[in-house]
């Protein structure tokens, strides 16, 4: 349940809405996507049980202004929003929890204010921010391992189109879920309402990284550090997430069995307890 919303302005005037789910400390989120607004967080499987949860809507999605300027949706140009917010909450260090593609914000904000960061959750990211791939044959193999699943031979073509960038009968949504279950279904067929595709644009195509400049600055981060990764997921895999994990000293890498890219939904009790334990670890 949303409690409230907030708003605040970025470093050039936009404005931009966050969400505050449940009571107790704040953790600032940040949605994937790329570029989808919050609202399919929800309230992460029940972790608003444990924390405030605060759900950023980044610029040009949800209830957050369009900017003037579309180069703003470049990733390295959102890590100041991520800062304003911060400022905005009054908080001397953030515990951030980042999901999906909003890994490499997460870590280029690691990388600008590592002082500024308590505790830091990457949630089935991805890390190409810091020249992580994720490869065609990571999604499809994890894809195969979903073979004796009813909808696998539509969802296995529509992915291979995908992959290759041509249009065809289909989704290939079936294999971002742990279970292809009534929820999971009402989750996918949500996203395209939440997607600035114009948005999610730039921020695949046109950010800028310098991957040996952020993994130098995550290997001397301090922070604590959770890579949870779904066992069923290929975006990315369990191995891809290990990799993600050594780029920091000493992260704890989970993988949550059976999950997809959406591991809240496919066990939010697992779920909930390890990233509640995560944040709030036993004295």
């Amino acid at each position: 349940m949303i409690l409230h919303m907030g708003t605040f302005s970025a470093y050039d005037g936009t404005t931009l809405a966050y969400h505050l789910v449940g009571e107790g400390e704040p953790l600032v989120c940040l949605p994937g996507g790329a570029m989808r607004a919050s609202a399919y967080l929800g309230d992460l499987g029940g972790l608003s049980a444990h924390r405030q949860l605060v759900l950023l809507d980044l610029r040009g999605t949800g209830d957050s202004a369009v900017p003037a300027d579309p180069a703003t949706y470049r990733c390295e140009r959102l890590v100041a929003d991520v800062e304003a917010l911060r400022e905005h909450l009054g908080l001397e260090r953030t515990d951030l929890l980042a999901h999906s593609a909003a890994g490499n914000l997460a870590m280029l904000y690691a990388a600008a204010h590592p002082g500024r960061i308590r505790r830091l959750a990457l949630v089935t990211p991805t890390a190409w921010a810091a020249g992580v791939p994720v490869t065609a044959e990571d999604r499809l193999a994890a894809a195969r391992a979903r073979k004796d699943e009813p909808w696998f031979e539509e969802a296995y073509a529509a992915l291979e189109a995908q992959l290759r960038g041509v249009d065809a009968p289909g989704s290939a949504r079936p294999f971002l879920y742990g279970r292809w279950d009534a929820a999971a279904r009402a989750h996918a067929a949500a996203s395209p309402l939440q997607l600035n595709e114009a948005a999610a644009k730039v921020f695949a195509t046109q950010s800028v990284f310098d991957p040996p400049a952020t993994r130098a600055a995550l290997a001397a981060l301090r922070a604590p550090v959770l890579v949870l990764a779904g066992e069923r997921d290929g975006v990315p895999t369990p191995e891809r997430a290990a990799e993600i994990a050594a780029l920091f000293p000493g992260a704890e890498l989970t993988v949550q069995p059976g999950g997809g890219h959406f591991p809240w939904l496919d066990d939010p009790g697992r779920f909930t307890r390890t990233v509640g334990a995560f944040f709030d670890p036993a004295p």
